[in-house]
């Protein structure tokens, strides 16, 4: 194993852990019990345990939470983006490992992703199986994701998700499986790499996605409420107008198909829309692009999840219906 150098100074790589919790820090009472566990070890303890490490990277941590990421939401995401984004000006940084939770970890990663203008590397890495168990991935992840975040062939990629010897784009990366550990997949797009030990082998040249917007966060405390409703038949406008009623101030349907909804929800978009009152309409499958729609508008590559973070920090700057559909233009 080798260390990893900065291109520029030859010295070894400084990378900042912020954990956030997650299976990755989870125990169990059981080493064979892979699904019935508890969030909590230290980002320090996580560190500890795989002295290797050390041969790789200086790697600094803070503990920015420790929980499920079913419980990760705005106000710590801001948190998150702001401090990594002020920790990537320091010029002795090279990059930044986010440790979290893999059920909502794709969705933080995107928010990341939108709000993180720095070139150098962030990368997202979590485990399907806590630390307790026999066969726990989380070391070995967290060791491949620092050496990532130190090297130099990462930088100008957008935000990065690694497990299981994969490398994936944050921006198109999603989990399509409840418990198995190749989780992480982008189906239409690919990986943008592998690992061969602990070294990162890219596919292509730095690039980042096509269109990719940017949103300063620097200012923002909260983020409008966003609801998301899910499509089914018969569906009417009981769930919409009670979104409304509680807030929400945009809405994203994970529809069938290509984006399809009812007629009766047809009609309601569109006097939505006449009110300026964003709707957008994703789809549940997993995979595809849902065009540009007579009503409502058409979620393009963004999953239902991440489509919701993008309408919210577009609503947050202030734009337009029509910038906001500009935003999901495929």
């Amino acid at each position: 194993m080798s260390d990893t150098l900065s291109e520029d100074t030859g010295r070894r790589a400084r990378v900042t852990l912020y954990a956030v919790g997650g299976t990755i820090a989870g125990s169990a009472a059981s080493r064979t019990n892979t699904t019935d566990y508890k969030v909590g070890i230290a980002a320090a303890d996580l560190l500890a345990a795989v002295p290797e490490i050390a041969q790789i990277a200086d790697v600094s941590h803070e503990q920015i939470a420790n929980l499920p990421s079913s419980d990760v939401g705005a106000e710590l995401l801001l948190k998150l983006s702001k401090a990594v984004t002020t920790r990537l000006r320091d010029p002795g940084v090279d990059g930044v490992v986010v440790t979290h939770g893999t059920d909502t970890l794709p969705e933080s990663a995107f928010f990341l992703d939108l709000t993180v203008a720095s070139d150098k590397p962030v990368v997202f890495v979590g485990a399907m199986r806590p630390a307790s168990a026999v066969s726990a991935d989380g070391p070995s992840n967290l060791l491949k994701a620092i050496a990532l975040a130190g090297s130099p062939e990462a930088v100008g990629r957008g935000a990065l998700i690694a497990l299981n010897d994969r490398i994936g784009s944050a921006f198109y990366t999603n989990k399509t499986h409840s418990t198995a550990v190749e989780t992480f997949r982008a189906d239409e797009q690919g990986s943008l790499g592998v690992f061969i030990n602990t070294r990162a082998r890219f596919w292509f040249d730095a690039a980042k996605p096509v269109n990719k917007p940017f949103f300063d966060v620097s200012g923002i405390e909260t983020l409008p409420k966003v609801a998301i409703l899910y499509a089914y038949q018969d569906q009417d406008d009981l769930l919409i107008d009670a979104a409304i009623a509680n807030g929400a101030q945009g809405i994203v349907i994970a529809a069938s198909g290509h984006g399809s909804v009812s007629t009766t929800t047809k009609a309601r978009i569109r006097e939505l829309e006449a009110q300026g009152f964003p709707v957008v309409r994703a789809t549940r499958t997993g995979n595809g692009v849902v065009a540009e729609k007579p009503e409502g508008i058409g979620a393009g590559v963004y999953s239902v999840t991440k489509a919701r973070w993008l309408l919210a920090l577009a609503l947050a700057s202030g734009a337009s219906l029509d910038r906001i559909r500009a935003y999901f233009r495929a």
